[in-house]
């Protein structure tokens, strides 16, 4: 770290950054859409033409960009969040909400039941993290705590904790703050909730946007390059590595190579 002080806190975000969202979600929905389009139609179905329109309709998706919408959903739906305005919704409510609305928009409606909806749309509880993820925290768990800080909720997370054999020694949500990253309580709360200060934290992330606001409230940033996770602007990214404590290149093992500098591994482990 380029600071003098290393952190006592390593705050993760989840999405994308330990894990493979995008590869979890597009084999998921691949396959699903695979096992509709092979089963026979529903006998009670009145309307033959409108089946096979559907069917026809759902050949021709691009599952890769489907699940690439449906992310760029959640970003909004966090980005925007105001959380004084109305009742707290969770990540899995608006997982399914826009599942939904993506079905309707490219016209598939009927593809999947009710019940497969809700199915499909909680594959985020699922996920398969980065083959470093699960080492690199074990290892980092010997010197730091080591927290989830996620817009994921909290049930989401202790799921992909579990799936993916995730050792993390806290499981914080945004949830517990009735907000979203990027919004300030988040950050502080999450500080807070561990009895440390902001600048004893760092926050561990494949986006540059998560780790300005981290960094906007006192905390020491890590960033780790993932396939097709970070900014497109170049000339960010090269601001960027002037103020980033510590950045973990695309070629380098994620997690594994935080713990190497860390010293906590070995450069062959």
């Amino acid at each position: 770290m380029s600071t003098v002080q290393p952190p006592k806190a390593l705050l993760t975000d989840v999405f994308g950054t330990v894990v493979d969202w995008r590869g979890t979600v597009v084999k998921h929905l691949t396959n699903s859409a695979k096992k509709a389009l092979e089963a026979p139609p529903p006998a009670s179905s009145s309307d033959a033409v409108a089946v096979v329109a559907v069917r026809e309709a759902a050949a021709q998706v691009s599952w890769a960009d489907f699940a690439q919408r449906w992310r760029v959903t959640y970003y909004h739906f966090t980005q925007s969040y105001d959380p004084d305005k109305g009742p707290f919704k969770s990540v899995d409510e608006h997982h399914l909400d826009s599942l939904i609305e993506l079905v309707n928009e490219y016209n598939i409606q009927g593809l999947w039941t009710d019940d497969q909806l809700k199915e499909i749309s909680l594959i985020w509880h699922a996920l398969d993290p980065w083959p470093d993820s699960a080492p690199g925290l074990r290892a980092l768990n010997d010197k730091f705590i080591t927290a989830t800080l996620s817009n994921g909720n909290t049930t989401l997370l202790a799921d992909l904790a579990r799936h993916g054999n995730l050792e993390y020694t806290h499981l914080i949500s945004a949830e517990d703050f009735k907000a979203y990253k990027p919004h300030p309580t988040v950050y502080l709360g999450a500080a807070e909730k561990l009895g440390l200060a902001p600048s004893q934290c760092a926050m561990v992330a494949a986006h540059l946007g998560d780790l300005e606001a981290a960094r906007g409230c006192g905390y020491q940033t890590i960033y780790i390059d993932r396939p097709q996770e970070g900014d497109l602007d170049q000339d960010r990214n090269k601001a960027a590595r002037q103020w980033v404590d510590m950045w973990i290149d695309i070629d380098q093992p994620g997690f594994k190579e935080v713990a190497r500098r860390f010293g906590l591994l070995g450069s062959s482990t």
